[in-house]
């Protein structure tokens, strides 16, 4: 009997399902990215309550609310946790949104907390619908496109990123701050609505497991999660997710405002916010047919010439939308976008290339060496030319990692302890990230006290000094080598597989 995961058709309309969540998550988690100065003028937010409300979805998370959520997800299973999750998801989205049009009172002191709250929300239940996302590609790819599963679910999200930091302020521009921020959590209704849909499929293929006599999954223990503690490469692995993670998402939230004040952006653009989703679907399409498309094509003629139509169509496009192209890299916020953009293109080639050729620890090594390059440019060069070499430079390092990091924790871990394990990845790196959020907040304002005003606020004719912040986060970058080097160590002995292929000829 053939089950549904042994179609090729069944088992990506499967990971479309699931990322409906991976893309609105990840849309509400850094949309306010693009929105800081407008918070700061129309809510009266400083530089470190923008990072305190949007550090707040770590704080939950550091208490142990991922671990919570993985272990059961490990006992109740896909189904109940996904909507567990992704329902607290969209009830702390809907929380943000309610403050943010003053529900709760129009004191900025109220509203910071009261969005915070939410945002704490939100978090609890981000990071454990991230956990259900990937445990279910391992579940429908495992043995087959496991890696560009997984990245191409990673692109949903930094679709989500990217659509969230450039359309937000089209939004709020037309419409005000709090409908940018109802649109997030209304996103977040549509995508549990997506995976309801995906529910009827899963049932469908637990059943047809249990009638082919497929090894069903053991029952939880709570020893799992001390045989992890006890896993060395497994805690090289979460280590390096901190470090890297820690060194990008905290970035992201303060890029556009960087690249604004210290080379010279602009801040505001007049363009349609449905033309510019639209430009990002497209380009989207395009990453999907020139990775998932040759991928499952055997005859090698064929993989190269739908591979060329895919990039002729992809120049031609760019192309006829240069003006605009040329608009957007002047603009701070719309150039930000193009960095999770970047990774949209990369991810899924480079989880391909792992899928077929291996070498995920390596690659790992590199995206580090890539990361520190990035951030060393833009703390210490002030050249524009320079400064979208960084950009680039962190968008293909981004595009590394977690195409080689998320596939090798399901060769590491068994896949009966998936959840309990990406869990505890996440609740560690929540302690990194809810750390750097704050932290480069109230660093900028500390290297800036000279040019703010009383309440935090800069003084008329000053800018932002970001060099000491981002330079920080250099040390990510060293921190991340080293855990790349010994974790490529710990598989050479032990034998995980991870610089091997996936995909075995």
């Amino acid at each position: 009997m053939k089950t549904l995961k042994e179609s090729v058709l069944m088992r990506w309309l499967m990971l479309v399902l699931i990322s409906g969540l991976t893309f609105a998550t990840y849309w509400a988690q850094d949309f306010m990215g693009g929105l800081k100065g407008l918070l700061m003028n129309d809510y009266g937010f400083s530089s470190s309550d923008f990072g305190q409300v949007v550090g707040m979805t770590t704080w939950a998370n550091m208490i142990g609310m991922i671990i919570v959520g993985g272990i059961m997800l490990d006992k109740w299973g896909i189904r109940i946790a996904g909507l567990v999750f992704g329902g607290l998801a969209a009830l702390g989205s809907t929380v943000v949104y309610l403050a943010s049009t003053g529900l709760f009172g129009d004191d900025p002191s109220v509203k910071l907390w009261a969005m915070g709250i939410g945002r704490m929300m939100f978090g609890s239940g981000l990071e454990v619908v991230c956990v259900v996302a990937t445990r279910t590609i391992v579940k429908w790819f495992k043995g087959y496109e496991m890696a560009l599963a997984m990245a191409i679910n990673v692109g949903f999200g930094r679709l989500g990123t990217a659509m969230g930091i450039a359309v937000s302020p089209d939004i709020a521009g037309s419409s005000g701050v709090a409908t940018s921020i109802g649109f997030a959590a209304s996103l977040l209704g549509l995508a549990l609505i997506m995976f309801v849909v995906y529910l009827y499929f899963d049932v469908r293929f637990d059943k047809q497991q249990k009638a082919v006599n497929e090894k069903t999954e053991e029952e939880f223990k709570f020893s799992y999660l001390l045989k992890l503690l006890q896993n060395k490469p497994f805690i090289y692995i979460t280590l390096l997710c901190v470090s890297f993670y820690a060194a990008y998402f905290p970035f992201i939230q303060y890029a556009s405002d960087l690249l604004t004040n210290k080379f010279g952006f602009t801040s505001e653009i007049d363009i349609p916010p449905t033309k510019t989703a639209m430009i990002y679907i497209v380009l989207f399409a395009f990453v999907i047919c020139f990775s998932v498309i040759p991928a499952n094509l055997k005859n090698k003629t064929s993989k190269l010439t739908v591979q060329f139509v895919v990039v002729a169509g992809f120049i031609a496009f760019i192309y006829s939308f240069r003006d605009l192209f040329a608009i957007w890299l002047n603009n701070g916020q719309k150039t930000t976008s193009l960095i999770p953009l970047g990774t949209i293109v990369f991810t899924p080639i480079f989880g391909n290339f792992i899928d077929r050729r291996g070498k995920a620890a390596s690659l790992m090594i590199l995206g580090s060496l890539l990361l520190i390059f990035s951030h060393l440019v833009l703390s210490l060069s002030d050249n524009i030319i320079m400064a979208y070499i960084g950009l680039f430079t962190l968008g293909i390092s981004f595009s590394l990692i977690p195409a080689a990091m998320w596939p090798s924790v399901a060769k590491i871990v068994p896949e009966n302890r998936l959840g309990t394990a990406y869990s505890s990845i996440f609740t560690v790196q929540n302690w990194g990230l809810g750390l750097f959020y704050w932290g480069i907040g109230s660093l900028l304002d500390k290297v800036n006290a000279d040019r703010l005003d009383a309440e935090g606020k800069l003084l008329e004719g000053q800018v932002y000094d970001y060099t000491v912040p981002v330079l920080v986060l250099v040390l990510c970058g060293v921190v991340s080598i080293f855990l790349s080097l010994k974790l490529k160590q710990a598989d050479k002995k032990a034998g995980y597989g991870l610089e091997e292929p996936n995909i075995k000829e």
